[in-house]
């Protein structure tokens, strides 16, 4: 009964709350306005991430008052962090919507969120080696930046996913979902409940935000799933490989674009259209395709995660798939328009 009421809470008010989200956007020039990179129709709001935003914080509050059992003493700080850490970045990433703030400010806001997150103790500090099946024990010189690093990426990796009608919300959902069949396989039931929480509020906001988007979730959005996903994934502990399977393709491609960025002269972070899955719809894929190719592609590699017996195998599947996605960029990426 708990995990159904916090989903149904979550999906709930992301479905009421998003069209206030639109109307606001309207309202008070929160708008995305077609042009350069942006290729969609007329004036679009993009204060969608204040429904993703509110609907997961009230879902997850409402859980811990739930008769679930709890295995962390440390579990409640951990969620306070994670708390913290989600209103910096919404709150800047609501700015950022509204006056398209250079790429310095949005980092220097990921960097202090990451920071909340460590100060209250979600940070990587022990990872299980596929090879020995033994547990690595960082010191604090690692656990440091290794856990900024991924933060960090992970909220740049969903904001330059936020590319097409639907693609980072429904890649979060499939993300959110094979969080919680682990989490809940672990028996860390309370745990589990906050990727249900966010796995609610993104299925919510879809239908706003599929083809062709009547909502956008704007930098709020983006950066807000990017930091839960990042928090999620360590929080309950043993799912860094499962991260990096669901979310494997858009992680490259992020990786891949800085370096490409790099390599011309070009600074790393600002926005272009020379992301995979703009490449792919200059090259004549509709939207609803790509997405749809992107969502099987993380699913896909989300249920090996789930499925494979061993560590070893999860990492033969993140070197698999590491050479999938490579090889895609390879071959489209000369051939994609390199526009602004």
């Amino acid at each position: 009964m708990a995990f159904f009421l916090v989903f149904a809470v979550a999906f709930a008010l992301a479905l009421a709350l998003t069209p206030l989200g639109g109307w606001l956007g309207q309202r008070y020039g929160f708008v995305a306005v077609p042009g350069g990179r942006r290729r969609h129709m007329g004036r679009v709001s993009r204060l969608g991430g204040v429904a993703l935003y509110v609907a997961f914080v009230t879902a997850a509050v409402l859980a811990q008052f739930l008769p679930v059992e709890r295995q962390d003493p440390k579990e409640l700080t951990r969620l306070v962090g994670m708390l913290l850490g989600s209103t910096i970045i919404f709150l800047v990433g609501v700015w950022d919507d509204k006056r398209e703030l250079s790429p310095a400010p949005q980092l220097i806001a990921q960097f202090i969120a990451s920071l909340i997150a460590i100060h209250f103790l979600i940070f990587i500090e022990v990872v299980n080696n596929p090879l020995t099946n033994r547990q690595v024990w960082f010191p604090w010189s690692i656990t440091l930046p290794l856990t900024i690093f991924w933060l960090m990426g992970m909220m740049n990796t969903v904001n330059f996913l936020d590319g097409l009608d639907g693609l980072a919300a429904g890649v979060t959902l499939i993300a959110s979902l094979i969080f919680f069949v682990h989490t809940f396989r672990l028996e860390q039931y309370s745990v589990a409940l906050l990727p249900l929480a966010l796995a609610g509020c993104t299925l919510g906001f879809l239908p706003y935000n599929f083809h062709p988007a009547k909502v956008f979730m704007g930098s709020s959005g983006s950066y807000f799933l990017g930091f839960a996903l990042g928090t999620l994934s360590i929080m309950a502990g043993a799912k860094m490989a499962t991260a990096l399977l669901v979310l494997g393709i858009p992680i490259l491609d992020v990786a891949w674009l800085i370096v490409d960025r790099i390599r011309r002269g070009r600074l790393p972070f600002w926005g272009d259209r020379c992301h995979l899955h703009h490449r792919l719809l200059d090259l004549g894929l509709s939207q609803r395709r790509i997405v749809s190719l992107y969502y099987l592609l993380c699913a896909s590699f989300g249920a090996l995660a789930l499925l494979l017996p061993s560590r070893i195998y999860k990492l033969y599947a993140i070197i698999g798939m590491g050479f999938i996605a490579l090889t895609i960029l390879a071959v489209v990426a000369p051939r994609g328009k390199d526009s602004v």
